[in-house]
Order: structure tokens, then C-alpha cells, then sequence
């Protein structure tokens, strides 16, 4: 008997199967959709994402959070989504924000250059403090990825508690956009000598505000 041969004999009589045995059938997938108060989610939701080193607030108001949009920008240009949250909010309104810009050649050169790219949310996962963005003409995909400073303006009645609760709302994601991205925390990498390195692949600082 070879090595190979050993090996998986070893493994069959652990399960407790005969060689040449079927192996059983895949038992159905196991989805939970946990239930959970609105204020027990953003304080998991906010959690995760501080610990990944993003930034959270929780706007008290519609003006609140313009107000914290308008102290993050501080003088510096962004390049906003066409997201109605955004329109409802103001924030797409304040000064050195362009909004809605369709043309992709001009929005690429915008998200090119400005220092912060604003985006609302379908959706966020308390569990992981992950945003999830489904691309779609309000939302242009490469606004919350070329800016080196992402904000998502996110309603706290988008907040999930799992990925296991998105996929029993969204449970074809492909049916609905041609991309799912989900965001979870700054980017990061560690692929050189293992030494963590912030805003590689995507925007190295992330700020989400519930309101």
C-alpha cells in the first residue's frame, strides 16, 4: 500500500466507510436568520468595524449626519454617488462634492483625483461590520474603491445581523446586480514579508455613519 493509499484508508475508517462505499448525500444548507433589536445590531456593527480600524458614528439626525460629513471633509473635494440617502441627507448638496456624475470616463477621472468618495449602502452586517454595495446605476462600484477615503451613509434599517440573513433577503445576488462587493474594513495586505500595509487595494480609511 502506498503512501496515498494509506492516507485515504486512514480517513475512510474514520467516517466509518468501506472502500468504494457512496458517500452520503450533502445535507441542505443551514441558513439562520437570527433576530435581534435595532440598537443591539449597531452596537455589534460598530464594534466590528473599530476593531478593524474603521471609523463609525451614529447620527442622531438627518442634519447630524450632514453635519459629520461636512467635518470629515473639511475643505477636501469628493466625488458623491447618486444615492437618493445621499440626496435626502444633504450631503450631496455640500460644497466640493460633485454628485451623480453618469459619464464613467468623467467619473473614473473624479475618483481618480478627489480625496474622498461617498456612497450610501444596501446593506450592513453587524456581525463582521461589513458593508455590502450592489453595483447599479445609483451606485457606481469604483466610488467606494479608487478614493483613498471612503463615507457610507448607511440607514440603520439596513442593518443585518449575518451574511447568512442577506442571503435569505438576496439569495441570488446575480438576479439583482453584476457585482456584490462587500466591504469589510480598510484595505489591507499583508503579502510582503507579512508586514500589514493599509489603502493597497482600495480606500485605506472607511467611515460609516448610521442615521
Amino acid at each position: 500500500m502506498n503512501s496515498r493509499d494509506y492516507t485515504l484508508d486512514r480517513i475512510r475508517k474514520a467516517l466509518g466507510r468501506a472502500a468504494g462505499q457512496a458517500p452520503p448525500p450533502i445535507p441542505p444548507p443551514l441558513i439562520r436568520k437570527p433576530e435581534a433589536p435595532a440598537d443591539e445590531l449597531a452596537d455589534r456593527f460598530c464594534k466590528a468595524l473599530e476593531t478593524l480600524n474603521g471609523k463609525t458614528y451614529r447620527a442622531a439626525s438627518v442634519e447630524d449626519a450632514r453635519g459629520y460629513a461636512e467635518r470629515l471633509l473639511a475643505g477636501r473635494e469628493a466625488v458623491a454617488s447618486a444615492s437618493p440617502v445621499l440626496a435626502e441627507t444633504g450631503i450631496a448638496s455640500l460644497a466640493g462634492v460633485i454628485a451623480g456624475v453618469s459619464d464613467r470616463a468623467k467619473l473614473r477621472d473624479l475618483c481618480a483625483t478627489r480625496a474622498v468618495g461617498i456612497t450610501s449602502a444596501d446593506y450592513a452586517l453587524a456581525d463582521t461590520g461589513t458593508l455590502v454595495m450592489f453595483s447599479s446605476a445609483e451606485e457606481a462600484r469604483m466610488i467606494s474603491l479608487l478614493p483613498p477615503c471612503h463615507l457610507a451613509i448607511v440607514p440603520r434599517a439596513r442593518l443585518l445581523s449575518t451574511l447568512d440573513e442577506l442571503l435569505t433577503l438576496v439569495p441570488i445576488p446575480a438576479e439583482r446586480s453584476s457585482s456584490m462587493v462587500l466591504i469589510t474594513g480598510p484595505s489591507r495586505t499583508a503579502d510582503i514579508e507579512q508586514i500589514l500595509v493599509r489603502g493597497v487595494h482600495g480606500p485605506g480609511e472607511i467611515h460609516a455613519v448610521l442615521v
